[in-house]
């Protein structure tokens, strides 16, 4: 199986409590980010761990995924995902107060099960998929959290 880490680490002027309520929405995660997601449901939860199933987009498609989350209230959340897509991932979105406001550092450790979808996607993914993801999820928390 072909690995791929991406990261990105961003800064935002809103302290860390007003993004971790959004952020940590899961269902609503369609109507904050459109561009990422279609549908969240929950479908078990216990204390800070959550499971969810997923319809999500990306490369212009859209998927079903898996979600098996841990909620780190105020700090973000962890997640073991699988996606319908041919991919599983672990990811991490967590944050910590900087002078003037959160440092957002977002990682996925994505595994390519599909050895075609490995041989077109992976310097496709390696190019796009932070830049997309910073677009739709980033970006648009800017605009819901900065004043």
């Amino acid at each position: 199986m072909k690995r791929l880490h991406l990261q990105g680490s961003w800064v935002l002027k809103a302290p860390k409590e007003e993004i971790y309520r959004i952020i940590s929405d899961f269902e609503k995660m369609p109507t904050y980010f459109p561009a990422v997601a279609e549908s969240v449901r929950i479908t078990e939860k216990e204390g800070n761990h959550q499971k969810m199933v997923a319809k999500v987009k990306s490369f212009g498609r859209v998927f079903d995924v898996k979600m098996r989350t841990e909620l780190v209230p105020n700090v973000g959340f962890r997640s073991n995902n699988e996606s319908s897509f041919g991919t599983s991932g672990y990811e991490e979105f967590f944050m910590e107060d900087i002078e003037g406001g959160t440092k957002i550092t977002y990682t996925y450790d994505l595994e390519i099960h599909r050895p075609l979808l490995r041989i077109i996607g992976t310097p496709l993914i390696k190019w796009f998929a932070m830049r997309s993801w910073k677009r739709a999820v980033i970006d648009t928390l800017r605009k819901l959290v900065e004043k």
